[in-house]
C-alpha cells in the first residue's frame, strides 16, 4: 500500500466522526448563546493548604503571588466530634495521644487535602477525629465521613483519574481506598508498622505505602532503631488491593554500607519514567535514590547540616530530620524540605548537588505549583508558604496562612469561587 493510501485510510475514522458531528448539531440544532444555558468556565486550578492546628484550609493561586482565593473551615462538625469523643474513654485517650506526641501539645484537625476532579468538594483526613470527611466547597458542609480503623487518620493519595482516595490509618496498621464521591469504601489492604505515605503509579495500576513505625517513643538513639517496629513499603494492586510486592528497606541500606540509617521511609517523589524512586528517611538530613527494577539503592545524598540544630534526637519532630520532597516535572531538580534545619533548597537529580540554601521556618512539605516552575513549602514554624524557583533555587514569594501548615497539593474549585456561603 502507499504511503498516500495508508494516509487516507488512517484519516476515514476521522472524516466520519466530523460528519457524525455534523448530523449531530443539525439534529440538535443552533448552539446557546454563551450565558445562556451554556456550561459555562471549567473548575479553577488552586493550591489547598492546610492548617493543621488550626483546622482550616487556606485556598491560594497555584502559580504567581499565590493569592488568596478563599478559606474552607475543615472541622464544621467539630462540636459533634467532640461529644462522642469525651463520651469514649478509649477515644478520649487517644484524642489526648495524639495531642500530647504527634502534635505537640494541639489537636490535629487536618492533614491532608484533595479535591473532587470537578472541584466541588475538598476530601481531607483528620489525625484527631480519625476520619476523613468530604466537604462541599460552596456550602462548607460536609457531604460524607468515613471513621478509619483505628483512632488516627495520616497521609493521602488520589488516584490519578482522581475517583479514588487513598488513607493511612495508622494505629490499624491499614490503608482504607474510598470511593472520592461518595465515601463509600472500594477495599483495604494491611500494611507495617504505622503507614504513612501513600503514592499511586503513573497508570494508576499500583499504590505504595510506606510505613514508618512507632516515632512517638523517645527510643530514639541508632542502637535502639529495631524498637520502632516493622517498617516496610508495601506495593498492591490498585483493584484488588493484594500485594504485588514488599519491600524492606533495611537490607537495601545495610547492602549499600547505610546499617546507620533508618529504614523508615517518608515522603518520597518517583522519576517520570518511575524507573527511581527518591526518598527520606528518619533522623536524616538528606535523601536516598532506589532503583525501582534493580531492587536497590544506587546513591545517598546528605544535606547541610544547620548548626543551631539540637543533636538531640529526641527533640526532632516524629523522628523527622529532613520531611517534604518534590520533582520537578521533567525529574531534573528535587525540591527538599530541610525541617529541623530550618530551610529548603532545590538539588539537581543528575549530579545531587544542591543549590543555595533558603532559609524556612519548619518546612513540613514541598509540593510542585500549578506550571511546574517552582515548589511550593509549608513553614510551619512561621504559618506562611512560600514559593522557591526551580531554576534558580531562589525563593520568590511567601504569603500568610493559617496556624501551622502543613500539607499543601493541587486542587481545583469552580471558577467563581470564593469561599463557602455564609450560613
Amino acid at each position: 500500500m502507499s504511503a498516500s493510501r495508508s494516509s487516507d485510510r488512517r484519516a476515514l475514522p476521522a472524516m466520519a466522526a466530523v460528519a457524525g458531528l455534523a448530523l449531530a448539531a443539525l439534529v440538535a440544532g443552533p448552539a446557546p448563546a454563551a450565558g445562556a444555558g451554556s456550561a459555562g468556565p471549567g473548575p479553577r486550578e488552586v493550591l489547598f493548604v492546610g492548617n493543621n492546628w488550626e483546622g482550616t484550609a487556606d485556598v491560594l493561586a497555584s502559580t504567581g503571588d499565590l493569592a488568596k482565593v478563599g478559606r474552607i473551615d475543615m472541622v464544621p462538625d467539630k462540636e459533634e466530634r467532640l461529644r462522642e469523643i469525651y463520651l469514649n474513654p478509649v477515644k478520649l485517650a487517644y484524642f489526648l495521644g495524639v495531642r500530647a506526641t504527634a502534635g505537640e501539645g494541639h489537636d490535629q484537625f487536618v492533614d491532608d487535602m484533595y479535591t473532587t476532579p470537578d472541584g466541588s468538594a475538598v476530601v481531607a483526613s483528620r489525625p484527631s477525629f480519625a476520619d476523613v470527611v468530604s466537604i462541599d466547597v460552596r456550602t462548607g458542609r460536609v457531604n460524607w465521613r468515613f471513621p478509619v480503623a483505628g483512632y488516627r487518620a495520616d497521609h493521602m493519595a488520589v488516584s490519578p483519574d482522581g475517583t479514588r482516595v487513598a488513607v493511612s490509618a495508622s494505629t490499624a496498621n491499614t490503608v482504607h481506598v474510598l470511593d472520592i464521591a461518595s465515601g463509600r469504601q472500594a477495599g483495604s489492604f494491611a500494611t507495617g508498622d504505622k503507614p504513612h505515605e501513600n503514592t499511586y503509579t503513573r497508570d494508576g495500576r499500583f499504590l505504595w505505602n510506606s510505613s514508618i513505625g512507632d516515632v512517638t517513643s523517645a527510643l530514639d538513639a541508632p542502637w535502639l532503631d529495631w524498637t520502632k517496629g516493622d517498617r516496610k513499603i508495601t506495593v498492591v494492586d490498585a483493584q484488588t488491593f493484594r500485594p504485588v510486592r514488599v519491600i524492606d528497606m533495611r537490607a537495601r541500606l545495610d547492602a549499600f554500607g547505610r546499617s546507620d540509617l533508618s529504614d523508615a521511609v517518608r515522603p518520597m517523589s518517583f522519576a517520570p519514567d518511575e524507573s527511581k524512586l527518591y526518598f527520606q528517611v528518619s533522623f536524616f538530613n538528606g535523601f536516598v535514590e532506589y532503583d525501582v527494577a534493580a531492587d536497590r539503592i544506587t546513591r545517598i545524598k546528605t544535606l547541610p547540616q544547620n548548626p543551631a540544630t539540637s543533636t538531640d534526637r529526641t527533640t526532632w519532630v516524629n523522628d523527622s530530620r529532613h520531611h517534604g520532597m518534590s520533582m520537578s516535572p521533567d525529574g531534573a531538580k528535587l525540591c527538599i524540605a530541610g525541617t529541623m534545619d530550618d530551610y529548603v533548597t532545590v538539588v539537581d537529580r543528575a549530579t545531587l548537588e544542591q543549590g543555595p540554601l533558603v532559609p524556612a521556618a519548619k518546612p513540613y512539605w514541598a509540593t510542585v505549583d500549578g506550571d511546574g516552575s517552582g515548589c511550593v513549602i509549608s513553614e510551619s514554624g512561621a504559618d506562611r508558604v512560600t514559593a522557591i524557583d526551580f531554576a534558580t533555587g531562589a525563593k520568590r514569594v511567601s504569603v500568610p496562612v493559617g496556624d501551622h501548615p502543613q500539607r499543601v497539593r493541587i486542587g481545583h474549585v469552580p471558577a467563581d469561587w470564593t469561599g463557602p456561603a455564609a450560613r
